[in-house]
């Protein structure tokens, strides 16, 4: 494959865990990959040495404060250096793209994912957050304008694996797999008390913070029953999760006949990313092999609900539908803040989720404007919340 034929790839959201990790699998593998877009939240001296080494055609700093910073680090290149949010819509549409990566944490992830939508692009979806806010919109957007949507999230990108080939229709169910975080088998009082230094802990995957702390308190699970409703048109009670502790069975789809599929590797982002990357074919990867010798037993528990409420939450603004997954979501996002600077505890970021949940008055067929104007009401109302906690 001469230099012509590579794939040109937007990562939006490069400096996170999944951008630096899409980084390792494009570096691995130049004659297929070439970089024509990076962009960045406020990490600026990371961005900085990312464009350096990938030489894109250009980058984007989502804060204007370090335009100025980047723009002077890079003005002996002939990378374009732009500012500010909507340079990450203008990016996400650009023509010269074959592929536009997804990961952007969080609800700021969606605007750019709608760009990329109306622009018929093939998107790596690795942030779960567009689907949950406005999963309704989006797959319809999809439709119409023919863009595909390819899932990197690990548990979605096995099911997406175990149904290459099959009929959806045949699915009975499906079953998502969650370490569990620091935290599996605890009780209500252990968590009271637990730290974000605690939760930031993860025994089997490295993360984000935000995400991280979403997996010791199962709401990233959470999250992710309401991305596979969109992603496989599924309805919530065909959604099941297993807690697997090992990580090693990454997601499992059950057949009508009774049969089971499910995809295994190790707990390593750089193989759902590169299968997004090279779909519909397989190409050698240089990440770890799992050893069957090593790993002897595989086990599967079913969540407590009752102590990890934020599954039944994210559930319950499921089956609302609506407006409420993305209330869901702001106030996640809020809560998590609160805790990781220590305003709140662990367990209150159920509390403060749920009777924000409650507060909010219920928009059962939202357009665009009303997922971005109740997103940020949300936050108001979740903040409001935090300060009658403290």
């Amino acid at each position: 494959m001469d230099n012509s034929d590579r794939k040109h790839i937007t990562i939006l959201g490069s400096t996170g865990s999944v951008g630096r990790q899409a980084l390792d699998v494009i570096k691995a593998y130049p004659e297929l990959y070439k970089v024509h877009v990076l962009t960045a939240g406020k990490n600026a001296r990371l961005l900085i040495e990312q464009a350096k080494l990938f030489e894109p055609d250009i980058v984007v700093i989502a804060n204007e404060s370090a335009y100025a910073e980047v723009a002077q680090a890079l003005r002996k290149t002939d990378i374009t250096v732009l500012a500010g949010a909507t340079a990450l819509n203008e990016v996400a549409e650009m023509p010269e793209v074959d592929i536009v990566l997804a990961a952007i944490a969080g609800f700021s992830g969606l605007l750019p994912v709608v760009a990329a939508i109306k622009a018929g692009k093939t998107i790596a979806l690795a942030n779960k957050e567009p689907l949950v806010v406005a999963g309704s919109f989006l797959m319809e957007l999809s439709r119409k304008h023919h863009a595909t949507l390819l899932p990197v999230d690990s548990e979605h990108s096995a099911i997406f694996q175990c149904l290459v080939g099959e009929d959806i229709s045949t699915v009975d169910r499906i079953y998502l797999t969650a370490s569990g975080g620091p935290f599996v088998g605890r009780d209500l009082t252990f968590l009271s008390h637990v730290k974000p230094e605690e939760a930031l802990r993860h025994p089997n995957w490295s993360m984000g913070r935000k995400i991280t702390v979403d997996s010791a308190s199962l709401m990233n699970k959470g999250l992710e029953v309401i991305e596979a409703k969109w992603l496989f048109d599924l309805q919530p009670d065909q959604i099941k999760v297993l807690v697997h502790p090992q990580s090693v069975v990454h997601s499992m789809v059950q057949f009508i006949d009774g049969a089971i599929k499910s995809q295994l590797g190790a707990a390593d982002m750089k193989l759902p990313i590169q299968y997004a990357f090279t779909y519909p074919k397989r190409m050698a990867g240089n990440v770890e092999r799992v050893n069957f010798l090593n790993c002897p037993e595989l086990s599967f528990y079913e969540p407590d609900i009752k102590v990890f409420k934020n599954l039944t939450l994210a559930y319950k603004a499921l089956e609302y539908g609506g407006i409420m997954p993305c209330v869901l979501n702001a106030a996640s996002e809020i809560v998590v803040e609160a805790f990781l600077n220590y305003q709140i505890g662990f367990t209150a970021m159920s509390e403060v989720i749920e009777t924000v949940l409650e507060k909010t008055v219920q928009i059962q067929q939202p357009g665009l404007d009303d997922y971005v104007s109740v997103d940020r009401e949300a936050r108001i109302l979740t903040n409001e919340a935090i300060l009658h906690l403290i």
